[in-house]
């Protein structure tokens, strides 16, 4: 990726995201409508990556909708921005920053997405391509770390 298309490092640090508020959420929702509904508002929670970041190097591969990832490594810790085309996807790329953004290499690697999301209550509730998609972006996620 060039750094001519890389955001500036404000925008890494002003994504606030923390798995300790999030997970309360999915915890007490009592059914997939109301977990769908908190992913979908998650993904509101991202900013809308302006059309000169949506570039073919910064494409997530093996994501059925359109999604793009950027990282930047500030003080030993990694930062994301992440957006999709698809709203469901969007809410489920800020359920995986909310888990690895600010966090250390080691952090990140030893990031457990299946456990996560069966945390979540999420497993078993996501289409076979979805789920693709969302091990897709981890890989990126971890590799990027």
């Amino acid at each position: 990726m060039s750094q001519a298309a890389q955001p500036a490092t404000e925008a890494f640090l002003a994504l606030k995201l923390d798995s300790s508020e999030i997970l309360p959420l999915f915890e007490n929702a009592n059914n997939w409508q109301e977990r769908y509904r908190q992913i979908m508002l998650l993904g509101k929670t991202l900013p809308k990556l302006g059309e000169e970041f949506r570039i073919e190097q910064a494409q997530v591969r093996g994501c059925e909708s359109n999604a793009w990832l950027y990282h930047q490594k500030i003080d030993n810790k990694h930062y994301f921005l992440a957006d999709s085309d698809a709203r469901i996807v969007k809410g489920l790329v800020a359920l995986l920053l909310a888990a690895c953004h600010g966090k250390s290499s080691e952090e990140i690697a030893n990031f457990d997405i299946e456990g996560y999301f069966d945390q979540l209550g999420l497993t078993g509730q996501l289409s076979p391509s979805r789920t693709n998609g969302l091990f897709a972006l981890a890989k990126a996620i971890k590799a990027s770390a």
